[in-house]
């Protein structure tokens, strides 16, 4: 589990796609003070397992379907990376729970300064924007972050310029793609009062039938 709040940025250095799987390997720094093979490291906020690492940098190995289904295939060697080791057990919670499982991408459409402030509005689809709510929360790129507006198809929050400076939102542009992942909680409410066939749910009548209303 990750926090969302991100460690330090990283630049790819190696990148290889081909077969069954790909890898890419990461410079940093903070991150490999403790690092183990194993490991979980968010990069961009996709959870990656380390393979191999040095001193300077590590691997993780990339399957097909995480390319397919993050902007972790557009990196190119030299591209700046967010990276967040997984939660100690001892840690502050400093951001909201993230899981480090993307549920898919989105596009920035607008970046506008507001005072000290900076504005990022974010498209996505329908599947992604049915859980955005203002005043919640959710991860872009693996960044933690207060949603502020919600359109029909949009979103945006305001970062204050520290979040600008030490990740990388501070590089991107319109027309950039982001990763997103929702709020894990609305997944799970949402799987509770509206179960498949199999499953056995929430409802007011069960409610009431045990006593809680």
């Amino acid at each position: 589990m990750f926090t969302g709040i991100v460690e330090e940025v990283g630049t790819v250095v190696g990148i290889q796609r081909g077969g069954n799987k790909s890898f890419i390997r990461i410079k940093a720094q903070k991150v490999l003070e403790d690092v183990k093979l194993g490991d979980s490291i968010a990069v961009n906020g996709v959870c990656l397992t380390v393979t191999d690492f040095d001193s300077a940098s590590f691997q993780a190995d990339v399957m097909n379907e995480t390319l397919s289904r993050s902007s972790l295939g557009s990196l190119r060697s030299g591209s700046p990376v967010d990276l967040e080791r997984a939660m100690a057990a001892g840690g502050r919670f400093g951001g909201h729970i993230v899981s480090g499982h993307i549920d898919g991408t989105g596009t920035i459409t607008d970046i506008k300064n507001d005072g000290i402030a900076v504005w990022y509005t974010v498209s996505a689809k329908p599947e992604i924007m049915r859980y955005i709510v203002e005043k919640g929360s959710v991860a872009i790129d693996g960044i933690s972050l207060t949603v502020a507006k919600v359109a029909e198809s949009s979103f945006s929050v305001s970062i204050i310029p520290h979040t600008v400076a030490q990740t990388v939102l501070g590089a991107k542009k319109v027309g950039d793609t982001v990763n997103l992942e929702n709020d894990i909680i609305a997944k799970y409410v949402e799987k509770l009062l509206k179960p498949d066939s199999t499953a056995v749910g929430v409802s007011m009548e069960l409610l009431a039938k045990n006593g809680f209303i």
